[in-house]
């Protein structure tokens, strides 16, 4: 007798995602309205800011709603009853906050020993590669990956090839990941590249000085930087809003706590 399939438990931010298409089905938000702030939407379900992002990034992602920095998540379509209901209701896909808390926790402390292990070639890859996406960004050029690249190439001047797959992991889904790539498109514009690539840099100096804490403090920093502007995007109540991040691990004068 075959065993019966139970379908994986959905994720939090996939139910408040769920909720709110049917409230858009049931005519609660037409078309080219507005949808409340997410500060109100948080509230609402008890959750924190990043879930409601993530729930909004999945709707955006199936173009049910539009997320417009500094002005709001409006309705672009009324989606219909069962639309994808199976693909949806066994989607695993991990939320772009609990992929990069994941990444901060790992990768600030493999930068953190990489800044003891790099070699000289190890530093003058990572050169090379910021010096490429510089002139890609000139360019307005996105044919390369080349943070995908840095992240990496650091990941083996740990010289551990155990923290260097984990990371290529990481990475191998975050490719995959449909939520994952709908956060990159808001994010893979020229500022948001330039700051992306100051951060790098300020890892480069760390890893160049050998020092440990500040090459540590360096990928924190460039992580919670990421975290903040997803949820600046459409954070029209509160622009300079900085709280709310994924659980973030608490630091203390550079250390966990």
């Amino acid at each position: 007798m075959e065993k019966a399939v139970v379908p994986p438990e959905k994720k939090q931010y996939q139910e408040i995602g769920e909720d709110l298409r049917e409230q858009i089905i049931q005519g609660h938000y037409p078309v080219g309205s507005r949808l409340p702030p997410e500060r109100n939407i948080a509230e609402k379900y008890g959750v924190s800011r990043t879930i409601v992002r993530e729930a909004l990034l999945m709707l955006e992602l199936q173009g049910t709603v539009d997320i417009r920095q500094g002005s709001g998540v409006y309705v672009m379509r009324i989606p219909q009853e069962h639309e994808n209901e199976e693909e949806r209701f066994l989607s695993s896909d991990v939320g772009p906050f609990e992929i990069l808390q994941a990444r901060q926790l790992l990768e600030s402390n493999i930068a953190a020993f990489a800044a003891k292990m790099a070699t000289r070639a190890d530093i003058d890859n990572l050169r090379r590669i910021l010096e490429q996406e510089q002139r890609a960004i000139a360019m307005n050029d996105t044919s390369q990956d080349n943070s995908k690249m840095f992240h990496l190439v650091l990941a083996g001047a740990s010289q551990n090839q155990m923290l260097l797959a984990t990371v290529e992991s990481i990475w191998h889904h975050m490719d995959s990941s449909p939520l994952w790539q709908q956060f990159n498109v808001h994010i893979a514009s020229r500022p948001y590249r330039l700051k992306w690539l100051g951060d790098r840099q300020t890892l480069l100096a760390a890893l160049r000085r050998r020092d440990v804490m500040g090459a540590w403090q360096a990928m924190w920093q460039h992580l919670e930087n990421v975290k903040k502007s997803l949820l600046e995007l459409s954070d029209e109540d509160a622009p300079d809003f900085d709280g709310y991040l994924f659980e973030s691990v608490p630091i203390f004068q550079g250390k966990l706590m």
